[in-house]
């Protein structure tokens, strides 16, 4: 049995200025995972993307967080987490330059898949920091929450960020502005992070690497190409390919652990129903946040006609609701219990979906406002509660993998969350929008492909302006309504699922089962 030698806790200041710096960075990567809503019009237009492309531009970059986030937790854990940390958030902004001066939706794409690389190795490296900074219960439960209320509030801001800079800059500006927040978190780390490891964290296993990342990108990409090509060879291909994928990983980490020696994922810690059930809402949650905002700024300007930043003002209700969690969420914990609190959560989201879905075709914005509210609680609390969960459910020495977990659940929501509910609203816009026959053949098929299209192409035709927004109204409307089934349905099985104990503040559990936590012990 090793024995993991506790870090000394930092000053009190000292420990809430290393918080303040992995906020911004994880509010970094939340902004940027949102702030490029807004541009699609405009990045549409100017590079001439299509459907596809634009999904891909939106989707590659959480795509790619959630397929290394388990390698570079494990990563974190060997060579340190501060020094990752560093090291990313530099890569990010050298990502941030080419895509920022991207001339095709190529090069966008591929920038893209960068900035979700170095994202990875920031993510799992925040949490686990975190875990290490706050050992006492209490106040890493309220550390999480102000990191969970950044991401939220990162994911909701990101739109109205982008609003202000397409007010007076290019669609580029909305990843130049990272470079010189990338330069305040690397000189402000370097100063207030303390260094964490694994004091023994055994070979990392390159194959498990490889499955991870081949169960995950194979599944997106045959949702994808199931919109533009139906369910054809290779999108059934793509899929098998993805479970095969998946069974492999999770077979190999068995057979590691048989062996004594690290798994890259702790696969038992999905034995229990309570930490099973913590990832899932935590996946649900982000899923529906998602798949939402990526077109809600969409429908706002292209439907309602607002320009880039007052569609950002438009969507400040859900940030100023996911901020307010960080008020509510000691409250509700007591009262309900962890659990319940967060199947109260994920069904005030869904109920802000449903209600959304409604308002998207009233004529008055209040209605809309009033419906971003719940939804930004809702997600804002039910992310809280189960990163908190899961965090504190390891030693600290198995932190970086652990949170891993967290974030590969948080991205693949994400990526998720655009490919599912954005290939629905593609599918449905296709299937309801109608072209008159008089259009040249070229003018039909981008009205045909996406409202944006649309908009670029047919600009002098109100008529078909008018069918195509009825069109993309309804497409979106049944989307939400998707996503407000699918969270309601994980505010029941979280309700079930994950223990409550009203006036039980949250603090660290035993390991709870064998193999959880490894052979060390704090």
């Amino acid at each position: 049995m090793t024995t993991t030698a506790p870090v000394p806790q930092a000053p009190y200041r000292r420990r809430w200025a290393a918080l303040a710096v992995l906020v911004l960075a994880v509010g970094l990567l939340a902004i940027d995972g949102t702030v490029l809503y807004l541009a699609v019009p405009s990045l549409t237009r100017d590079l001439a993307a299509t459907a596809t492309e634009v999904l891909w531009i939106g989707d590659i970059y959480s795509l790619a967080i959630a397929g290394l986030l388990v390698t570079m937790g494990t990563i974190a854990d060997r060579v340190g987490r501060k020094r990752l940390l560093l090291t990313g958030a530099a890569a990010f902004g050298a990502a941030s330059a080419l895509a920022a001066f991207a001339p095709t939706a190529e090069v966008l794409i591929a920038a893209r898949l960068l900035l979700g690389v170095a994202g990875a190795t920031l993510m799992p490296s925040t949490l686990s920091l975190i875990r290490t900074i706050f050992p006492d219960a209490r106040e890493r439960t309220r550390a999480i929450a102000i990191w969970s209320a950044s991401a939220g509030a990162g994911a909701a801001v990101g739109p109205l960020v982008g609003g202000v800079l397409l007010e007076h800059f290019w669609w580029g500006s909305v990843f130049l502005v990272n470079i010189p927040v990338v330069l305040v978190l690397v000189g402000a780390g370097i100063v207030l992070l303390p260094e964490s490891r694994d004091p023994a964290p055994g070979r990392l296993d390159l194959l498990s690497a490889a499955l991870s990342f081949a169960a995950i990108m194979p599944l997106v990409y045959g949702v994808k190409h199931a919109v533009s090509a139906g369910l054809d060879i290779l999108t059934i291909g793509a899929l098998v390919s993805a479970a095969g994928a998946g069974v492999a990983f999770v077979r190999r980490q068995r057979r590691l652990r048989s062996r004594g020696r690290a798994p890259l994922l702790d696969i038992d810690l999905f034995r229990v129903p309570a930490f099973t059930g913590a990832v899932l809402a935590n996946l649900v949650a982000i899923f529906a946040l998602t798949g939402l905002l990526f077109f809600f700024s969409q429908y706002l300007q292209l439907v309602r006609g607002f320009d880039p930043l007052r569609a950002g003002l438009a969507e400040l209700p859900a940030t100023v609701a996911s901020i307010v969690v960080v008020a509510v969420v000691g409250v509700a914990v007591a009262r309900l219990g962890r659990g319940r609190a967060i199947a109260v959560g994920l069904a005030a989201t869904a109920l802000g979906m449903a209600a959304i879905a409604a308002a998207e075709g009233a004529d008055h914005y209040v209605w809309l406002a009033l419906a971003l509210v719940p939804t930004g609680l809702g997600v804002g609390l039910a992310m809280t509660l189960t990163t908190d969960a899961v965090v504190s459910a390891v030693p600290p020495a198995r932190a970086g993998a652990a949170s891993a977990i967290s974030e590969t659940a948080y991205e693949l929501g994400a990526a998720l969350g655009v490919a599912v509910l954005g290939s629905l609203v593609t599918l449905g816009y296709r299937a309801r929008v109608v072209v008159p026959p008089d259009l040249p053949g070229d003018v039909g098929a981008r009205v045909s492909d996406s409202l944006a299209s649309a908009v670029a192409a047919a600009g002098d035709r109100p008529e078909v302006l008018d069918a195509a927004r009825d069109a993309f109204v309804g497409a979106l409307q049944t989307s939400c309504l998707v996503a407000a089934a699918l969270t309601l349905a994980a505010a029941v099985m979280t309700w079930r699922v994950i223990p409550s104990q009203p006036g039980v503040t949250p603090s660290r559990p035993a390991a709870p089962a064998r193999g959880l936590a490894g052979s060390r012990t704090t």
